[in-house]
């Protein structure tokens, strides 16, 4: 068995994601952990912990999802298997998008929409589309323990995306950020899944302390 796989699905650099968790198993005393990447079903459904990245497209990962690496990945759900998705991996647990047509895991009710651009006025600059940069992390309820280890309400992290998850339960939203006229899920999480539509492995020190968490839970 491994103890991490990050699924390849062909949606982003899974080798910034892998260093990441490399790094992040040192950190948090679990040098010995074995990571690898992969796309083979059978590998993910032996998988003690899964990661599921992705960059692009919501048709491309849908279309991805549905054959038998999609299957791997909600047995693993269904199993208990703690489960970390990043950007396309948090889309992926909705049911549905506006990028595209195609089905998502279904695993939470509700849909990704786009984000909203603004123009610019007297006291504000333009807000553009994809949300882009660094921003400040708002906690709407109880604190996750993996955002508390990574700092709670305030920290910074990264994010490159057009489109955001608006879940049909708000309770599952566990952080969000403001852009502009756009109220972002920034994380989602229930049970052994979460999911943060910011990038940790491009968000420095946070970022490696919120998957040191998911690792050591």
């Amino acid at each position: 068995m491994t103890d991490v796989v990050i699924v390849d699905a062909g949606l982003g650099n899974l080798r910034s994601v892998e260093k990441s968790v490399v790094r992040a198993a040192a950190e948090c005393g679990k040098p010995n952990l074995h990571v690898e990447h992969s796309s083979d079903p059978d590998v993910i459904r032996k998988a003690a912990r899964i990661v599921v990245p992705g960059q692009g497209g919501f048709r491309d990962c849908a279309r991805v999802f549905a054959g038998d690496l999609g299957e791997a990945v909600r047995e693993q759900l269904d199993r208990g298997t703690p489960y970390f998705g990043i950007c396309l991996g948090l889309q992926v647990l909705f049911e549905s998008s506006e990028e595209a047509p195609g089905e998502g895991l279904g695993w939470f009710e509700g849909h990704v929409a786009r984000l909203q651009g603004a123009p610019a006025t007297d006291d504000s600059a333009a807000i553009k589309v994809p949300h882009m940069g660094w921003n400040q992390l708002q906690i709407p309820g109880e604190l996750h323990p993996y955002l508390s280890k990574a700092g709670g309400a305030g920290s910074w992290f990264y994010f490159v995306h057009s489109f955001h998850a608006v879940p049909k339960d708000p309770s599952v939203v566990v952080a969000h950020v403001d852009y502009g006229p756009n109220h972002v899920t920034a994380a989602v999480a229930r049970d052994h899944v979460f999911a943060t539509q910011f990038h940790p492995e491009k968000s420095q020190a946070a970022g490696l302390q919120l998957l040191e968490a998911f690792l050591a839970a």
